[in-house]
């Protein structure tokens, strides 16, 4: 009889946290930088927040988090306020409290190999020199979370990057700017369903890349 009692409990099933998304939008805090091509992690997103009307961001894990539904999936959007070079720091506190496995985790991040406007969607690889997904791999202690990489485009020459990367967008840029971070945002149910592909081909097609990039 306890046997049975005590089999009873042991069997019953737990949470599975893992069943949960971590979206991680690379950037730097304070306003100064707010509109610098690095932060377009940041602005994907609060437009990810604004979109589905999730509450709003809290302190926590330094970092700023929300949690909420999209599409009957649970997610929890993270703004690392610890500097771009240390955001790893941010995300491994909220990837321990959350319990949620690497390849559920989804960085959002700037590209300077991609053409302004372009966006792909990756499992893996290599950081590229981005500071950011470095400290993702570091304090992770794996590469096999998704990235979602935003074209900012190269400025041509090595020794312009840094301005590039921490320069605001151009007045030519910003006037397709929001159309391409709402439609990144838009499709979100996509990515986290698991269909890849159809992210990036319903973003492309509500967002074609400007003429020339």
């Amino acid at each position: 009889m306890f046997s049975r009692f005590f089999s009873f409990f042991q069997a019953k099933p737990q949470p599975d946290e893992s069943t949960m998304w971590i979206l991680v939008g690379l950037g730097n805090p304070g306003k100064e930088y707010e509109h610098h091509r690095h932060n377009i992690g940041f602005m994907v997103i609060d437009e990810i927040a604004r979109h589905y009307n999730l509450p709003a961001f809290s302190k926590k894990f330094d970092g700023e988090l929300c949690e909420g539904r999209i599409d009957g999936e649970k997610v929890v959007l993270v703004k690392p306020m610890t500097f771009m070079n240390v955001s790893g720091q941010c995300v491994q506190k909220v990837q321990r409290f959350y319990k949620v496995t690497p390849n559920r985790i989804v960085a959002f991040h700037d590209e300077l190999d991609l053409a302004a406007g372009k966006m792909r969607v990756k499992k893996g690889g290599g950081a590229a020199g981005h500071n950011g997904l470095k400290s993702m791999d570091e304090h992770l202690n794996s590469q096999d979370y998704w990235r979602v990489r935003l074209g900012i485009g190269h400025p041509g020459d090595k020794e312009r990057v840094t301005g590039h990367v921490l320069g605001n967008f151009s007045k030519e840029e910003k006037k397709w700017l929001p159309d391409w971070i709402e439609a990144c945002a838009k499709h979100i149910p996509l990515l986290i369903g698991g269909r890849h592909e159809d992210y990036m081909t319903k973003v492309a097609a509500d967002f074609p890349a400007p003429k020339g990039n």
